[in-house]
């Protein structure tokens, strides 16, 4: 019978089976880690995370305002949903009694088209409103 690996010291096999399983477990875990897509974010997310008042606030006709601060009635959607935050915001700072505030949540590349139109609404207007913008983010 032939001893495989006869000449070769026992610390030095040992060694060399402990870097062949942690070389085998990070190459497994990295792949995984690359496999993984950053879950996309969705309106609430940015609610939860940016809001700096009480989330969802309840009012009596049972609408919701997404943040509700000392001094503002704010509404989150997504850049193209802009004349529809507009009039969300409006409404909530009616039922509050606090200043409109408005958080588009925007893509860099239509940032602009969007804040130029809200903007022209509110000023043509004259309306009261503060806007925001935070920028739309996959993870």
């Amino acid at each position: 019978m032939i001893k495989l690996f006869s000449s070769i010291p026992r610390a030095l096999l040992a060694a060399f089976k402990l870097f062949a399983v942690l070389t085998g477990l990070f190459t497994l875990s990295y792949a995984h880690a690359k496999s993984e897509k950053p879950a996309k974010w969705h309106e609430a997310d940015f609610v939860e995370a940016y809001c700096e008042g009480k989330v969802e606030h309840v009012l009596a006709d049972k609408t919701r305002v997404d943040c509700l601060t000392a001094t503002h009635a704010i509404e989150y959607d997504w850049g193209k949903k802009w004349a529809e935050s507009l009039g969300q915001a409006l409404f909530y700072s009616a039922m509050t009694g606090k200043k409109a505030g408005i958080v588009l949540i925007v893509n860099p590349r239509t940032k602009e088209r969007y804040l130029k139109r809200l903007n022209k609404a509110i000023l043509d207007n004259k309306l009261d409103v503060d806007v925001w913008t935070i920028t739309n983010r996959k993870t």
